[in-house]
């Protein structure tokens, strides 16, 4: 019995020390540039050929872009920043309402001496990017947003009454006081409760974004996003008056947000390509990145494609859409009433 716990812990801590954080390439560049809006943000930026902005989500930094940064660089220049109050960036007091990083995107794009790109984002990203292509949609060439809602965009008030997103209202100084040298428990729960897969994010991995948020304001700085949810909410529903023209896809983990995400952007524009990605759940580039980053790359190099916006089916998807709870009391679905088959049931965070 001695020798086979034994043998089990030397394995775990083989495997634990087998694996290593990511990190984007060695060969990008680096630098902080200040934003008009009161932040120091800091982008990593390398490779050659058209531009494209990535902009990453919570409980994670710019380095969870390591496996799409290194493909894309091939032919692509790669702009990668932290968002304000995350990773190298700097942790001001406010500004984290989504279009005002918006303008942080905005003020590093220019800085570094570009002008038109393509976005791609991922959970929190994704808010970010939407209040990006809104405020610029001249400057945004092809959008691609995964696994996450938009605060006020249907259907938000129902992903509200969802116990799951618990984290969405867990903020300010007591909250902190909480979580303090208890991050990485903290952080387990929601990589935890949205992973398709028990092993991803790795342990690495864990350990490594656990202690960038364990700075001193990190968690501060990172329950804020969160507390701007009800501005953005407000934003949002003007920046809905007017819907993007860029192509869009709107990419959903199977076994979190789905066809759902394309139901969300599908009221926000107007060429919506919907991808559900099988078997993963939230964490798109740990669970299943060859995949992830060779969907991200047919729609950023192929041709442009209108994917019509089905309006009255939307709205019917919008207004029918109920959380219903699971089988696993911890996980909650989606569940669309009178809905195109492609978004039926699909469960999420």
């Amino acid at each position: 019995m001695i020798r086979r716990f034994i043998a089990v812990a030397l394995f775990v801590v083989a495997t634990v020390s087998s694996q290593t954080p990511p990190s984007l390439p060695s060969s990008f560049q680096a630098k902080t540039i200040h934003s008009p809006e009161g932040a120091d943000i800091f982008v990593r930026w390398g490779g050659s050929g058209p531009v494209v902005v990535l902009i990453h989500g919570y409980a994670e930094n710019s380095d969870s872009w390591a496996p799409l940064a290194a493909d894309l660089m091939k032919d692509h220049t790669v702009v990668v920043p932290d968002l304000r109050g995350i990773g190298r960036s700097s942790k001001p007091a406010d500004g984290y309402d989504k279009k005002t990083q918006a303008k942080d995107i905005r003020a590093v794009v220019t800085s570094l001496g570009y002008d038109k790109t393509s976005v791609v984002a991922h959970d929190i990203g994704n808010m970010v990017a939407y209040a990006y292509a809104a405020t610029y949609p001249d400057k945004v060439e092809r959008l691609v947003v995964m696994d996450a809602p938009i605060p006020g965009i249907d259907p938000w008030s129902e992903i509200l009454q969802n116990p799951g997103v618990w984290h969405f209202n867990f903020h300010g100084p007591d909250a902190e006081r909480l979580v303090a040298g208890r991050e990485r428990i903290y952080f387990d729960r929601i990589w935890n409760d949205f992973t398709g897969d028990p092993g991803k994010p790795d342990e690495a991995t864990r350990n490594f974004f656990a202690a960038t948020y364990a700075q001193p304001g990190g968690m501060r700085a990172g329950f804020a996003q969160f507390a701007a949810f009800s501005q953005d909410a407000k934003d949002n529903k003007v920046f809905e008056q007017t819907k993007l023209t860029m192509p869009v896809m709107a990419v959903g983990g199977e076994k979190s947000f789905g066809a759902l995400q394309a139901v969300i952007m599908r009221h926000v524009a107007i060429n919506v390509r919907e991808e559900v990605v099988a078997g993963s759940g939230h964490w798109l580039m740990e669970e299943q990145p060859a995949y992830t980053v060779a969907l991200i790359r047919k729609f950023l190099d192929g041709p442009p494609v209108a994917h019509t916006v089905r309006s009255s089916a939307g709205d019917e998807v919008a207004k029918n859409a109920s959380l219903l709870p699971s089988r696993n009391s911890s996980c909650w679905e989606t569940r669309v009433l009178e809905a195109p088959a492609s978004a039926v049931s699909r469960p999420f965070f």
